[in-house]
């Protein structure tokens, strides 16, 4: 099983020429870390003095990414919205995994109440730095890292 624990930050665009510093909190699980793997994600999005977004996304993502190495993942579902004029809607993600957990996530969403709204984070997931890492461990072990079929730990 793959799972996924990120925290970053990031600027956040939201309508009507509002900007802000957002926080991004994330975990999900997948499945092995083998080929394409498919999850669920859970994200917590606060928007400082503004309020905080709830999403339910679903994940596509590479092995390489699992695995705390170079790799993509793609994230899309629903938020909800209850500060402001309240709105849920849809959000997409981009996501850029770096080796040692370093991740760059773009999202953007469209809800109801004519809300639309990008953000970009940076940050650490923790899960691909310290479970799933497969980088690195010529000098700083890792023993539950898994094979290039997602058997593990090796």
């Amino acid at each position: 099983m793959s799972s996924w624990a990120y925290l970053g930050s990031g600027p956040a665009f939201l309508g009507h020429d509002r900007q802000r510093m957002a926080l991004d909190v994330e975990a999900g699980l997948g499945t092995p870390p083998a080929g394409l793997v498919v999850g669920g994600l859970m994200r917590m999005q606060p928007y400082f003095k503004e309020g905080t977004d709830l999403s339910l996304l679903m994940r596509l993502a590479t092995r390489g990414f699992v695995q705390g190495n170079f790799g993509l993942a793609l994230d899309a579902g629903g938020y909800e919205r209850f500060w402001g004029q309240h709105s849920q809607g849809g959000v997409g993600s981009l996501v850029l995994g770096a080796p040692w957990g370093i991740t760059l996530n773009a999202s953007a969403g469209l809800g109801t109440n004519d809300e639309r709204f990008a953000t970009f984070s940076l940050g650490l997931d923790f899960a691909r730095l310290t479970v799933y890492r497969t980088s690195g461990t010529s000098w700083f072990k890792n023993p539950y890292a898994t094979d290039e079929r997602g058997r593990g730990p090796r």
